[in-house]
């Protein structure tokens, strides 16, 4: 784990996305899954973001802009620094032998990375919309879907070995599918190691920090985190696997993850 001011190298719209692309420098772009804690200027808290591409010296992050950290992340034009911080918690396991790469929206986002790590295996991503499923392009031999129609959908009878990141909806219903899959959470963070414990789960009846334990977890293992404990409970979940982002923080939410979370704060 290193802290580095990096400069941007470019950035580049894919759909509503941005994918920021930044010099690598001394930084290690780790294992796909983990994630950096990037510095948005003008912004209190840093944000998560999962590397999807890393080659020539370069780590690129795709980003969605929802809030005014992600929006002052993607406003950055080349040239300009920002800080960054990682590699940070666990990725996924790169020893499978048949891999299904899943994602759903802005989950996609460490598919690109992990997929030229296993050698282009196949993969299915699920979108809000046309526009949004744009950053498909991003992921080789994908199949895509966009709402109303679910990645679960089209998951074919032998799962393989599955590898996944998007909204917690999209998760359970694979890990009801395949209890053994390696599943990305995402979570509200504000430091990225522990310290804040912002992106605490319950996971088994045991409070995990998702940015050390997790954030990708193994489904048969873990069982199936519960929303962040800073959020209060009783949030309306949409049912199913939706392709798209997942529900929004309640408005009873404290005032810290509520802020981390309308900024843009996950791990994915």
């Amino acid at each position: 784990m290193r802290r580095e001011l990096r400069r941007v190298t470019g950035a580049e719209q894919i759909g509503p996305y941005t994918l920021l692309r930044v010099d690598a420098g001394g930084l290690d772009a780790g294992v796909p899954g983990q994630f950096f804690m990037l510095e948005a200027p003008g912004r209190l808290l840093p944000r998560p973001m999962s590397v999807c591409l890393s080659d020539a010296g370069e780590l690129a992050f795709l980003i969605d802009p929802i809030g005014p950290g992600t929006r002052a992340l993607c406003s950055l034009e080349r040239g300009e620094a920002l800080h960054v911080l990682g590699p940070l918690g666990n990725g996924f396991e790169l020893d499978v032998e048949r891999p299904l790469l899943v994602g759903g929206g802005i989950g996609i986002a460490p598919l690109p990375f992990l997929s030229e790590r296993l050698g282009g295996p196949p993969a299915i991503l699920g979108f809000r919309s046309d526009w949004h499923a744009e950053a498909a392009a991003l992921v080789p031999h994908a199949e895509v879907c966009v709402e109303p129609v679910y990645v679960t959908e089209l998951l074919p009878d032998d799962l393989g070995d599955v590898l996944a990141c998007g909204p917690e909806p999209m998760l359970d219903a694979l890990r009801a599918l395949a209890p053994d899959a390696q599943l990305a959470w995402e979570a509200p963070m504000a430091c990225g190691f522990g310290a804040c414990y912002g992106c605490a789960v319950e996971i088994d009846g045991e409070l995990k920090r998702l940015c050390v334990e997790g954030p990708v977890l193994h489904g048969g293992t873990h069982g199936s985190p519960m929303s962040p404990l800073l959020h209060a409970r009783g949030v309306n979940e949409r049912s199913g696997a939706p392709a798209g982002q997942g529900p929004a923080p309640p408005a009873t939410a404290v005032a810290v993850a509520d802020a981390q979370s309308r900024n843009g704060a996950r791990c994915c």
